[in-house]
């Protein structure tokens, strides 16, 4: 029985609760269309000079103020285009979504304060809890009545604090047969494109063996498998054969990608 290919998980951001511990019942979740290519973790300690100090001390006479920072970058994609269930006519529809999390609420501690909402963004055994400080919206490919169909949104994420991950026991992982690097297409990227940037010139059998209709057009976070259209030449040399009563003798030419020559006597 073959192996049941595994479905793509897909990275999440769920609002979380005025203490930033659990997930808010009843909270906003929104699933990304297509998961980041990156993800860009930076680590921040506020480190001054004690004034009066030894300055020969070198970092020794430095100390510590505050508390460390931690941010997450990150860019996301949504095209209507490439929407399975539920099509809309505008890509804001979609982003709105992402919106909510810079829009402030009232504290639960002072309601005369606001803050935008706590928020985890999670993707596979990465989770990173924080509050949204800054969010950049790229719209583009208009329909002709004018609404945007695809867009990008720029994340920063930050936490009061130096993330510390626990990874868990180490384990090693045995390589499964048959599983090969996928290449992630970037936006604007065409098969042809991708193809040539790889060294590979067949970009018409690797379109065709990853099933792409259109090769010209790649959605965003489209995963591409560049080796496919050798392994399938491969494969298709291998159950070559010849029928019953064939063997050698006579002569052939043949003219399928270059000639062939050999020879062949059907008794």
């Amino acid at each position: 029985m073959a192996e049941q290919e595994k479905a793509l998980e897909k990275a999440l951001l769920i609002e979380l609760d005025q203490q930033f511990k659990d997930e808010k019942s009843g909270g906003h979740k929104v699933k990304v269309q297509f998961n980041p290519e990156s993800l860009k973790v930076s680590f921040a300690n506020q480190i001054v000079q004690p004034q009066g100090g030894d300055q020969s001390a070198g970092n020794a006479g430095r100390q510590f103020v505050g508390t460390g920072t931690t941010k997450l970058a990150l860019q996301l994609w949504f095209d209507v285009n490439a929407m399975e269930e539920n099509p809309v006519d505008d890509v804001r529809r979609l982003t709105q979504d992402v919106i909510y999390f810079m829009q402030p609420q009232k504290s639960d501690a002072d309601a005369t304060k606001l803050a935008p909402p706590g928020v985890r963004f999670v993707w596979g055994s990465f989770k990173f809890d924080g509050m949204v400080d800054g969010m950049e919206e790229s719209l583009e490919f208009f329909s002709p009545e004018g609404k945007p169909l695809r867009a990008s949104v720029s994340l920063t994420l930050s936490q009061q604090k130096i993330l510390e991950v626990d990874l868990g026991t180490s384990a090693n992982i045995a390589a499964q047969k048959g599983h090969t690097p996928l290449k992630v297409a970037k936006q604007g990227q065409s098969v042809q494109s991708m193809a040539g940037k790889n060294g590979k010139s067949d970009w018409q059998s690797i379109a065709s063996a990853n099933g792409i209709e259109d090769p010209l057009r790649l959605a965003p976070g489209q995963l591409i498998d560049l080796n496919a259209a050798a392994s399938t030449a491969a494969a298709a040399a291998g159950n070559v054969s010849l029928g019953a009563g064939a063997s050698a003798g006579g002569s052939l030419n043949a003219a399928l990608g270059g000639a062939a020559s050999g020879s062949l006597s059907i008794g």
